[in-house]
Formats: C-alpha cells, structure tokens, sequence
C-alpha cells in the first residue's frame, strides 16, 4: 500500500507478538514492502501460520520474551536464519491467561496478574531492545526500533465507555497495569533513543488508538463517539505510520511517540 517510498529490500525484521492482531498485520505489511520477517510469538504454532501465509521470506519463532534466557536463543535463531537484524518491532503484550482477572477492579486486582502482565509489557520490551540493540551495535547495523505503546500510556481512560461494554464473556476496563505498562514503554522508548542516538540505531514508539478486537457493540459506540474522527480504527491504519517509522526515510527521526488515534489525544 506504500508503493516504493518505504520499501525495506535487504532488511531483516523481527517482529514481537507477531501473531497478534496488529503484529500479524505488521509483519504482512513489512514483507510486502520487501523484508525478510522473523514472525515471533509464543506459541510456535501461531508464528508458523503467519509465517505460511506470507511466505518464503519469512519464518516463526516462538519466545517468551519474559525470559531472558528464550529471548537469547530466539534473537540467536533469527540472526542464524537470516543473517542479521535491522529493524525491531517491539511488540509484544498480554492480557494474561486469565482476562477475567486481568479485568479485575483496582482496589481488589492480583499482584500476582500485576506482575505477569508487567513482565511482558515491561520486561519483555526491555529484553527484546537488549538482546537485538546490542546485535544491531555489534553487526554496526543502521537499527531501527518501533515499541508498541497505547493512548491510555499518554492519557487516562474514560470511565464512561466500559459502562455496559463486554469482551470475551464479561465486562472489561483498563486496568491500571495496562496503563502503568504502556506509560513505561513511552518513557523507556526516550531513554534507548537518546542511549543509541550516536550509534545509528533509531528509536520511536507508535501509540494505536482502540482497535476493534471482539468487543460488542455498546463498547464500539461509546468509544467511537469520544473520538473526534467518531470511528475506531482498524489495524491497516497502523500500517502506514509503522512503515515511516522504520524507513530509511525517517532517517532523522528518534524518541518520538506518534498517536494514530484518530484525534483521541487532541482533547
């Protein structure tokens, strides 16, 4: 969809949470745009199929990238398939095993589930950018990074949306881990931008706004009229603003956040 401008031949990209709504979605895009793709998740079933349908250039690998240790060996198994890495979408999050309890209210929420979802909003995107960061500095790569944050990393939720809205059997909110989280990624995408400004490896966060994902309709609605765009996104429109990112052509780009939110962060 973005012709020649952003075309990525010769690239190596390995994609977080590659076999998520947006990671599959990005991973297409990106092989599309003549980059080989490491498609990362995991369950190595669910990177295999996204790899299948995009092709011979790409191929799934499955990580937990909350442990430093599968993080270690994946990055070593892209780079042995692949021969390097370039680009990093630092994509990876959860909403547990259990999204009832993910779901829970504040004042009764689980340290337990606060931790598990931390150690892959948070830890995962810290041991993913090491991991590759330091390969991109050892191979003297031209690197580029793009983390996955959220509107409700830049700003707090309205309360008033979930009032009646439902996602996968029950009722849903933003829980403050998932906040606490993406505000975190924000922050950490600053620091490795001007950690690695001097060492040609570019840092950005991309910030999507809400993403039709299963949610029933009274949420849709409610949300779509917070927004001054009065619709919710869908997740090609991610597309374009990731594929600047991690464009040569965005050469003098770093430690920016870009919202696509269809006008959510305006007000």
């Amino acid at each position: 969809m973005a012709g020649s401008l952003f075309r990525l031949d010769g690239d190596v990209a390995l994609v977080t949470g590659g076999a998520g709504i947006l990671g599959s979605t990005f991973s297409h895009a990106l092989a599309e745009q003549g980059a080989k793709v490491a498609v990362v998740d995991l369950a190595q079933e669910a990177a295999d199929e996204v790899a299948d349908e995009i092709g011979e250039n790409a191929a799934g690998f499955a990580c937990n990238v909350a442990d430093a240790a599968s993080v270690a060996n994946c990055v070593e198994a892209v780079t042995k398939r692949f021969g390097g890495i370039d680009i990093l979408l630092n994509n990876a999050a959860t909403k547990t095993a259990d999204p009832r309890r993910f779901f829970e209210p504040f004042e009764e929420y689980s340290p337990a589930i606060w931790r598990e979802v931390m150690a892959v909003n948070i830890d995962g995107v810290f041991l993913v950018a090491q991991a590759v960061g330091k390969h991109m500095l050892e191979t003297e790569r031209d690197g580029r990074i793009v983390q996955t944050a959220s509107i409700y990393g830049l700003v707090g939720p309205d309360k008033r949306i979930y009032e009646g809205s439902d996602y996968l059997g029950g009722p849903i909110n933003t829980p403050a881990v998932y906040a606490a989280s993406k505000a975190g990624v924000v922050g950490f995408t600053r620091w490795l931008a001007t950690h690695w400004a001097d060492k040609n490896i570019r840092v950005n966060c991309l910030v999507p706004g809400g993403i039709g994902s299963g949610q029933n309709s009274e949420f849709a609605t409610k949300y779509s009229d917070r927004v001054p765009m009065g619709r919710m996104a869908r997740a090609d429109e991610m597309i374009a603003p990731m594929l600047f990112l991690v464009s040569r052509e965005a050469s003098y780009v770093t430690g920016q956040v870009l919202a696509a939110d269809g006008g959510w962060t305006a007000w």
